[in-house]
């Protein structure tokens, strides 16, 4: 059996695991394979370096080793009560060993003359200290862990536990595995990179991870797994990238023609920022070459990306082909196609708008004048995937707010032309550099970095719930000034009915505060008809109510630059991304605009920094920082979806220099040898292939 094939052996073939025990890792820990049990990766290592005298213990300790001899083996009450224990002692005194499962194997297995070195956690009961089901092995025997003092430490579970399969059990598996006869650890890097970065073996960093020969090669383990990691996942997203850029074909736009050239010279009534026109010169250039442009605009809340989206649309339609722009709700759906539709109606150019609330008839006719060319571009919701949605020359597509969209759902998008559109996909919420590489490093990236000029950057103030009051009277300072207010309350999954009595009690209570017919109140929230919730954001955006009460539904798109004042409700429960996108609704004007974070006054840690960070700064790339380094990547929205996240050692957050250097690598190689043919990348080859291509053809990556 050639060693590839051997680590592919399914895992209940393993020594000691079976079939029950297989189902169990492959349900509970997803190890499938001895492959998947050698990078099953342990979380953290306990010092096993020193041991403690018995008179040294105390309460309260982590883990305690010590060396010394076992006698007055008991056994105690009947049946389901019957436990063990043995007395554990040392020239300075003694604790009580005790076990309440397993101990039938263990009841003949210690000798009195036999010096013992045991491990476990202390604990106290009856003002006595003991030691419960403490790892043991007599001192002459050689310990795993005992080169170093490094115990490993593995997540387990409690079906795995009940089955031996905790920490130790695990280990125990990989430490059979590892002494197999037929198994061979293939080096998977090339020579070059491991002798340039003086990196371990594969061979060695595995069994180093595992079982550290000493506190150096446990630090050169974690190091070489962490660059091969992070070096395969760039080598992907960078081949994706060249693949797509030298096959996929792409409508070449050589022309700037009237449209394009009548709304920056007639319509615009103010100037592009110099991060606008970069982005724009990008695109252009993109869609001169005759590949596919696939590009991410992201920049921060109110920097003008729709602007810059709408200019790249009109270029298509220079060119003879119609765009489409998908959003992720009705709300920001509509807002712009009314502010697209008003701002291109002198010009001449038709634009759509398709929703799942789209009456019957007006969708026919989209759909017709789809078809025959006469529209020239349309906005909606994944309203605009569906099949009966057919394009007589689709060329330019932008997706807002990207990450509300799956991987599948935008690329049905791609395939409503025999070409495949041009992509422009956008986001407002800032992205750090390290998860930009990791996650987008197939595509091409833009950032608007500068707001327009004249906005006022908006003041964020923390109150107190008992602050309520004051709040209240600066509402109405700001309302004399004819200002409005929204006011949103958090609505989360998993206790609407909570939430949305909250939303209610609140609303009646401002409505309390701000009667008829001094001022309006406005209520929306996810659970209304859409055609209520339509009506009650008119009403709001025409300045017939002055408060929206509302929950997050409100958080993208909206832009109404009167609104002035965002309070956001039981701030601590949300997360730093949702409260940054939250505060970029108002300071969309000329005036001073205002946040106000209204939280109890118990606050965890992490909610208090959350919200520290927000009255510090209005930077959305430093927000987008601490919310990476507080949650973590796999938590940030829309990451998930990207399934690289899951990584086994390596964490973005700690690791941006591993990931530069890996990066660096993986473009030198893409650029020499993008079809990993040379003989000495063959070892590359195999474990691309292994990751990522499993039965599919090169041929066919694009």
């Amino acid at each position: 059996m050639a060693n590839n094939d051997f680590l592919k052996t399914s895992i209940e073939y393993l020594k000691g695991v079976g079939p029950e025990r297989g189902n169990l890792l492959r349900g509970e820990l997803n190890i499938n394979t001895l492959d998947d049990l050698l990078s099953y990766y342990p979380y953290r290592y306990i010092d096993r370096s020193k041991i403690y005298k018995v008179n040294e213990i105390k309460p309260g300790m982590a883990y305690v080793q010590l060396s010394g001899y076992i006698s007055d083996i008991k056994f105690h009450g009947h049946k389901r009560t019957t436990r063990m224990t043995a007395r554990f002692y040392d020239e300075t005194g003694s604790v009580e060993l005790v076990w309440f499962r397993g101990f039938k194997w263990l009841k003949n297995a210690f000798k009195a003359s036999v010096r013992y070195i045991i491990f476990g956690k202390p604990s106290e009961y009856g003002n006595k200290i003991n030691i419960a089901h403490p790892e043991i092995e007599s001192s002459d025997k050689v310990s795993i862990t005992q080169g170093s003092g490094m115990k490993p430490m593995y997540s387990s579970s409690e079906k795995l536990k009940n089955k031996w399969l905790d920490s130790k059990g695990i280990n125990k598996l990989i430490k059979t595995l590892l002494d197999d006869s037929r198994l061979k650890i293939e080096e998977c890097l090339p020579a070059n990179i491991i002798s340039d970065l003086k990196l371990l073996n594969k061979h060695d960093a595995i069994v180093n991870i595992h079982f550290p020969k000493n506190h150096r090669l446990l630090g050169r383990a974690i190091a070489r797994l962490k660059f091969e990691e992070l070096f395969f996942i760039q080598l992907n997203l960078l081949r994706l990238k060249k693949l797509r850029t030298e096959k996929a074909r792409g409508i070449i736009y050589d022309k700037v023609g009237d449209f394009f050239n009548q709304y920056y010279y007639n319509v615009l009534n103010f100037d592009l920022t110099n991060a606008q026109k970069k982005v724009i010169r990008e695109i252009r250039q993109d869609v001169k070459t005759g590949k596919q442009m696939n590009r991410l605009l992201h920049g921060d809340v109110g920097s003008g990306k729709t602007v810059v989206a709408l200019m790249s649309m009109l270029l298509a339609v220079d060119n003879g082909y119609q765009a489409c722009l998908m959003a992720p709700t009705e709300i920001l759906s509509q807002q712009h196609y009314v502010t697209i539709s008003k701002s291109l109606k002198d010009i001449g150019v038709n634009v759509g708008l398709l929703t799942g609330s789209t009456k019957s008839s007006d969708r026919a006719g989209i759909l017709k004048d789809l078809v025959n060319g006469e529209l020239h571009l349309l906005i909606g919701t994944h309203a605009l995937i569906e099949e009966v949605v057919k394009f007589k020359n689709l060329g330019f597509v932008v997706i807002d707010e990207q990450h509300r969209f799956g991987v599948a759902q935008r690329a049905k998008l791609w395939y409503k032309n025999q070409i495949s559109p041009h992509v422009l996909v956008m986001t407002a919420t800032p992205i750090p550099r390290t998860l930009a590489m990791t996650v987008y490093g197939d595509l091409d990236i833009s950032v608007i970095d500068e707001l327009p000029g004249g906005r006022k950057p908006v003041k964020t103030i923390h109150k107190y719930d008992l602050n309520r009051l004051k709040v209240f009277g600066f509402i109405r300072d700001q309302i004399k000034k004819g200002r409005q207010i929204y006011i949103v309350y958090p609505l989360i999954e998993e206790s609407k009915k909570l939430d949305l009595k909250d939303l209610k009690d609140g609303y009646e209570s401002i409505v309390r505060a701000f009667p008829l017919p001094d001022y309006g109140v406005s209520i929306v929230h996810g659970q209304m008809k859409s055609a209520d919730k339509n009506y009650e954001m008119m009403r709001f955006i025409r300045g017939d109510t002055q408060i929206l009460v509302s929950t997050t539904v409100i958080e993208v798109g909206v832009d109404i630059p009167n609104a002035s004042v965002m309070i956001i409700e039981n701030a601590e429960r949300f997360g730093l991304s949702q409260l940054h996108q939250l505060r970029g609704r108002v300071g969309r004007g000329a005036e001073q605009s205002y946040c106000i974070l209204m939280t109890g006054v118990k606050l965890s840690n992490e909610a208090r920094q959350r919200v520290e960070t927000m009255v510090k700064t209005n930077d959305g790339f430093k927000i987008a920082e601490t919310d990476l380094k507080l949650r973590g990547p796999g938590d940030i929205e829309g990451t998930k979806q990207s399934g690289i996240l899951e990584m086994k050692i390596a964490d973005i957050t700690k690791d941006e220099k591993i990931l530069k250097v890996a990066r660096d690598y993986a473009v030198k190689i893409t650029e020499q040898d993008p079809m990993l043919e040379k003989q000495c990348h063959q070892k590359l080859r195999k474990k691309y292939e292994e990751l990522y291509l499993e039965k599919k053809s090169w041929s066919k990556i694009s």
